[in-house]
């Protein structure tokens, strides 16, 4: 009898498959938040990643000391899960440079990623992530360092689809608030909240160009966050609308008790999840070829959907079967 074949080699053979990715991404900008984040992440399993930031959490004058802080808690015992980025200063800052030369350095195996944030132009998110490449290559770490890019000013979101097809990229994120302030008044402030910030003609166009520029490149579409920080109901609406109504796979936190509402919003329906897994469990007993399932027609096009949607379930905490969780997951 011929071993069983993994979906990841059955499926996606010679090519990049979609990112599986959790579908939180909390931001922590001390050594003490991030120090309380990783405890947490640690407590829950896994299921968020955690941006450690330069870019806003850096003291002025104290960047570099910063950064090398973030390489400790990213090769320390705290970081079980090796599910923590950084995002660096912007290319107009003049440390974004030095963010680099420090992280790829000092944590390039170890860090989860690493957020571009505010460029106006593709060009210069090219060159940053040539720097980071460059960095990486003459540091010995042989690895792709996953990128993620901040949408968030009139420039990126024309280049948005150009962005989403460069190199290393995995996640797309909209940020909101700068968004709006580069409007100069033209969207009033409330609609960096609900409802407006779903409703506004142009932030609604600028949220589903993210999502639309993304997907289209294989990559994940990240939503902003909501500023409402201790009303875990509100950002769990805000969490269902970006998922069901434009796409977006995750969604930024920034306080604590976001994290578990953007989980359960972000969840896949168990029910599709439960016979996904029972159509992929018969697909590998078929040898990855064509199944009738409940007088359905299955083939590799469907294992493909399944199989992203059976680990995006896993990711995020959610009970499989046993048999699929066996057989997928070890």
């Amino acid at each position: 009898m011929s071993p069983k074949v993994h979906p990841n080699e059955a499926l996606f053979a010679g090519e990049k498959p979609f990112p599986v990715i959790p579908a939180c991404e909390h931001f922590a900008g001390s050594e003490k938040l991030i120090t309380k984040a990783m405890e947490l992440q640690n407590t829950k399993g896994g299921v968020f990643d955690i941006t450690m930031d330069c870019e806003d959490g850096a003291p002025t004058g104290k960047e570099k000391e910063h950064a090398e802080m973030i390489v400790a808690m990213a090769k320390g015992p705290l970081n079980k899960h090796k599910m923590a980025g950084a995002r660096i200063h912007d290319y107009s800052n003049s440390y974004w440079k030095q963010d680099i030369d420090i992280l790829v350095a000092g944590a390039g195996n170890e860090l989860a990623y690493i957020t571009i944030p505010k460029p106006t132009a593709v060009s210069q998110v090219k060159e940053m992530i040539s720097y980071i490449q460059e960095t990486a290559k003459k540091n010995g770490i042989k690895r792709e360092i996953p990128i993620h890019v901040l949408i968030e000013t009139h420039g990126a979101l024309k280049d948005a689809f150009e962005i989403a097809a460069l190199p290393w990229m995995q996640v797309l994120d909209f940020g909101l608030m700068d968004f709006v302030s580069g409007h100069h008044g033209a969207i009033p402030d409330v609609c960096m909240r609900s409802p407006g910030q779903f409703e506004h003609a142009l932030i609604f166009r600028a949220k589903a160009q993210v999502c639309a520029a993304a997907l289209a490149y294989g990559i994940i579409p990240a939503h902003n966050v909501t500023l409402d920080l201790k009303d875990a109901e509100k950002t769990k609406a805000d969490a269902s609308r970006a998922r069901n109504e434009f796409g977006f796979l995750r969604m930024w936190s920034i306080y604590p008790t976001q994290i578990d509402a953007i989980v359960e919003a972000m969840l896949p329906d168990y029910k599709g999840v439960e016979k996904g897994a029972q159509i992929l469990l018969a697909a590998q007993e078929a040898n990855w070829g064509p199944i009738q399932f409940e007088g359905e027609l299955h083939d590799r096009a469907t294992y493909r959907y399944f199989w992203e949607l059976v680990q995006r379930a896993h990711i995020s905490g959610l009970k499989l079967p046993e048999a699929a969780e066996k057989a997928f997951f070890g």
